[in-house]
């Protein structure tokens, strides 16, 4: 464990890492370095997508671009013993509550009008235990067990962003635990973040709803708030996500169409308008208040720098 305040990237080791995550990490690393902390390389390998080959890749694809960290890398799959006592202690403060509603029975629910679309209604949180014994058989068939959900407030709270601004998000009573037994997103992102020291927070803006979530659950549970750095994704151009139906995205593909290294990294500095084919100077050159809040358009057909 790193004994001091840090930054992080974590990855999922699901598949190679693309110039969009590459993009991102660059600028968590730089983020770090600027603002004098540690930074620590986290594998979110919890999900069962997660294969034991991309972690070395992402890893060697992160260093060959010039990003360090310190300590070892943490592996999610080696903390669920830190997951669990978390669960443990909330069961003990009755803040968590069995839920037996699947997607279908959660999307065809009636919502109270002030609550936005998405928001579970709370349909399994004040259940008689007639009410929830039929809930636990009525999984049984399906081989999953009940999720646990936090028993919330069910308020409004407001995130300050340094590259988005402000941000309100409704916080309805979210998974902590899935019917098949994971620990979700939202739990283990802040404990871990807590367990390494993170005070700084940096990635894609399309995880920034999530935030004031991990925020209540921040100070529920006593701990310190991040700084968040949001930042824009990386999109095609027909302004999708990128994926491996756009050609030569990962920096091994682009190896093999002709790009080098310092091509590539190139590329990225420029997208955040640095000119820089080192990870010395563009730290030095990098200002996260300059950042533009619109995504970059990347085209792997398109000229080389």
């Amino acid at each position: 464990m790193v004994a001091h305040a840090t930054g992080r990237y974590a990855p999922s080791p699901s598949g190679d890492l693309h110039i969009g995550n590459l993009r991102t990490a660059l600028i968590a690393w730089a983020c770090a370095r600027k603002a004098g902390l540690g930074f620590v390389m986290r594998m979110e390998n919890l999900d069962d997508r997660a294969r034991p080959e991309y972690v070395e890749t992402q890893l060697r694809d992160l260093a060959e671009i010039g990003i360090d960290w310190d300590g070892d890398v943490l592996f999610q799959s080696e903390r669920t013993s830190a997951y669990a006592a978390v669960v443990r202690h909330l069961l003990e403060q009755d803040l968590l509550y069995e839920c037996y509603c699947t997607r279908a029975d959660i999307r065809d629910a009636p919502r109270a009008p002030h609550k936005p679309p998405g928001a579970y209604p709370g349909t399994c949180r004040d259940l008689t235990p007639e009410e929830r014994e039929a809930g636990r058989a009525k999984l049984a068939p399906m081989n999953r067990g009940p999720a646990l959900r936090l028993r919330t407030t069910g308020e409004a709270l407001t995130v300050t962003d340094r590259v988005c601004g402000s941000f309100t998000g409704y916080i309805d009573d979210f998974v902590i635990r899935r019917g098949d037994g994971a620990y979700a997103y939202n739990l283990v992102a802040v404990v871990d973040d807590e367990h390494q020291q993170v005070r700084q927070v940096v990635r894609a803006d399309d995880l920034l709803e999530s935030t004031p979530r991990q925020v209540y659950l921040q100070r529920l549970l006593g701990y310190e708030m991040p700084e968040y750095i949001h930042v824009p994704l990386v999109l095609n151009p027909r302004g999708q996500r990128l994926a491996k139906r756009d050609g030569a995205v990962t920096l091994r593909e682009l190896h093999a169409s002709g790009w080098s290294t310092k091509q590539i990294f190139s590329l990225i500095s420029s997208s955040l308008g640095i000119e820089s084919d080192n990870v010395v100077d563009f730290v030095e050159r990098f200002e996260v208040d300059q950042m533009q809040r619109e995504p970059w358009f990347f085209d792997p057909s398109g000229p080389r720098i």
